[in-house]
């Protein structure tokens, strides 16, 4: 639905026919490490998630799950190799 409350005509996963359906009823701006988020959206003069109604709760164990400005963790894929089977191998040779 459409926010009726602090984000006027932007699409909100918490409003409801009754109104904000957030715990407190409003939305929290976001925090400097949000900062060149694409999920941020821009009301007014306040810049809000459009993903979290509290973005400050996201970033207390660690990286918000869904921030897109931070780069990912790319883990390299190790083979792992069995030393019967490569001990096998380098007989054959």
């Amino acid at each position: 639905m459409i926010c009726g409350t602090i984000k006027k005509g932007v699409e909100c996963a918490f409003m409801a026919k009754k109104g904000c359906g957030y715990p407190g009823g409003r939305c929290n701006p976001v925090i400097d490490k949000c900062e060149g988020c694409t999920k941020a959206v821009q009301c007014e003069e306040i810049i809000y998630c459009g993903v979290y109604p509290d973005p400050t709760s996201k970033w207390r164990t660690g990286k918000c799950p869904t921030a897109t400005h931070l780069k990912a963790d790319v883990k390299e894929a190790q083979q792992k190799i069995n030393p019967l089977k490569a001990s096998k191998r380098a007989n054959k040779k």
